[in-house]
């Protein structure tokens, strides 16, 4: 490929680089672990060089359901308060982090189904890639749980790296 150009079509003939085809928003996902950890230096870099805005995302899990409760005993609530304020203390830190390494970087922390959440984050940011960490788990690990990466890539618009 050449100086200019993003890819080549199915036809062989390549595209070129415009301001429509280049990337304004990436949105990472993380679940803090050293994977995600991984995939948010590289969508820093790549944020950095594109001159792209970084959405760093962690999805919390929805609030339970309790049966016969209508908010759930009170020492549950405070644990989950107590984790949500966690999360997100450290999701603000490393985006202050990425903010002070030259990426422009904002943090999301919102509550739902991991997967379905990242997709819907993603098209309401307008996002033009999405880059997550795998933790690489066996067959039958992802035959029986599944992987998000995977439902995030079934689900999504955008590209996912």
């Amino acid at each position: 490929m050449g100086k200019g150009w993003v890819g080549e079509s199915r036809s062989a003939q390549p595209l070129p680089f415009t301001s429509a085809t280049a990337m304004k928003n990436i949105l990472v996902a993380t679940d803090f672990s050293n994977h995600a950890n991984q995939a948010i230096e590289k969508a820093a870099d790549l944020a950095r060089g594109l001159g792209a805005k970084l959405w760093l995302v962690h999805v919390a899990a929805p609030e339970p359901d309790f049966v016969g409760y209508k908010t759930g005993p009170q020492s549950v609530r405070d644990h989950l308060a107590h984790q949500l304020r966690k999360e997100h203390t450290d999701l603000q830190a490393m985006a202050a982090r990425i903010n002070g390494a030259g990426a422009e970087c904002e943090a999301l922390l919102v509550q739902g189904p991991t997967a379905e959440t990242i997709v819907s984050e993603a098209k309401r940011l307008h996002v033009d890639l999405v880059v997550m960490g795998s933790h690489g788990h066996g067959a039958l690990f992802r035959a029986i749980v599944g992987s998000v990466c995977e439902q995030v890539i079934g689900l999504g618009q955008c590209t996912v790296m």
